[in-house]
């Protein structure tokens, strides 16, 4: 297809739609308004240390406390076992760090699945290279963990099981309560990284029996650079910064303020409609995608499948060049995990369920947002049909 037919198709794709689409929400989302419009006051006329004792200082903390009473609501915890942090990655780190070094020498094991996020994975590696063992569980095709392989990893060295709630990559959603479950009677810490699902899917530490819970705030339109991670009271653990009181002797640093504020809105405003509009429209979008364009391949569960993600592989197209491709028509999806974006190797998650190197370099990552519509869908699949068809009618060797 010439540039000027391509961009005649894309011109009259358009006629109606917006000028860009936005179908990286996984990577993040675009903060919302309500959002912005709780940060300000705390940048200006409210912007003290949410540490000092004058009444500048007070008025803060308590939109810090606010907050924290907002976020422990929505997943059912207590305000004193949020600590505040500056986003999923710390809030990982601290989670596997923490209890490894508060256990000290006496017990030196830990589990994670093999499809985690890669903070949760080299946090592991430096653990083994300080000399703790390390188990991998594998997962199936659907990328899901079997809670009887969790049970005949546990062993009474064990002092941590890390199971993400919902993948980043292929949205496959584990069973965390069967996980929590065997934790809880073993007497070993469960934490599960959260950070892609919060108000998206239900979250109750109690009912299931979760430890530690990672959290951030800018992949549900809050803001980036903030995050949390739930401890619930009994757990032990070493804070990875030290120096000051803040988060109860958890976390030392001053308070992120305005993160924090706007980490509370964005969980305040998240309605539960949200996610069954993503699901019905992602389901649609894939019915088309899957109707239009021949040999593609669905990566991930059907069922236990977080709302807004699609993983598609495209046999004959190397993703990442369809990935530059759709942004030039004006469309942004992710090849994989943005935390591993300058990689070229497989995805870790593809290998894990039995993807081919090939099949696993030839997929896009969708992942929609609650602002998301139909009509956007829709463009973006014409656009969509027409880059793969290009890039399949691409004579080998051609410059990518």
């Amino acid at each position: 297809m010439s540039n000027e037919t391509r961009n005649t198709a894309v011109s009259l794709a358009r006629a109606t739609g917006p000028v860009r689409i936005y179908l990286d929400n996984a990577a993040t989302t675009k903060t919302a308004p309500e959002v912005i419009a709780a940060m300000a006051p705390y940048f200006s006329e409210s912007s003290a240390n949410a540490s000092s004792v004058h009444r500048d200082g007070v008025a803060a903390a308590k939109g810090v406390e606010r907050a924290r009473q907002i976020v422990a609501g929505r997943i059912h915890a207590a305000p004193d076992e949020i600590v505040f942090t500056s986003g999923g990655a710390e809030a990982n780190n601290l989670a596997l760090q923490g209890v490894f070094f508060a256990h000290g020498d006496r017990r030196r094991h830990v589990i994670v699945s093999a499809v985690e996020h890669a903070t949760v994975l080299r946090a592991a590696d430096w653990l083994e290279s300080l000399g703790c063992r390390v188990t991998r569980l594998p997962v199936d095709g659907a990328g899901l963990i079997d809670p009887a392989d969790v049970e005949r990893a546990l062993s009474a060295e064990t002092i941590l099981v890390s199971v993400m709630y919902a993948n980043n990559e292929i949205g496959s959603i584990e069973p965390i309560a069967d996980i929590g479950r065997l934790c809880r009677e073993h007497g070993v810490a469960f934490h599960t990284d959260a950070c892609q699902c919060l108000t998206l899917e239900p979250l109750d530490v109690a009912a299931q029996h979760l430890d530690l819970v990672s959290l951030n705030a800018h992949k549900l339109h809050g803001p980036k650079g903030v995050g949390a991670l739930y401890v619930r009271d009994s757990v032990r653990l070493m804070p990875l910064f030290h120096g000051g009181g803040q988060e109860r002797h958890r976390r030392a640093g001053t308070l992120n303020t305005p993160g924090i504020v706007g980490f509370g809105k964005a969980v305040e405003i998240a309605a539960d409609a949200d996610a069954a509009k993503m699901d019905r429209l992602r389901w649609a979008f894939w019915r088309n995608m899957e109707g239009t364009i021949p040999d593609v391949l669905l990566n991930g569960p059907h069922e236990r499948r977080l709302c807004n993600n699609l993983n598609v592989s495209f046999r004959g197209v190397e993703g990442r060049r369809l990935v530059r491709e759709l942004d030039e028509d004006g469309i942004a999806v992710g090849a994989g995990s943005a935390c591993s974006s300058d990689t070229s190797d497989p995805s870790h998650v593809l290998r894990a369920i039995g993807r081919s190197d090939d099949d696993a370099l030839a997929a896009v990552r969708f992942s929609l947002s609650r602002w998301t519509t139909a009509a956007e869908l829709d463009e973006a699949a014409a656009l969509l049909a027409l880059a793969v068809r290009r890039l399949r009618n691409e004579p080998r060797g051609a410059a990518s």
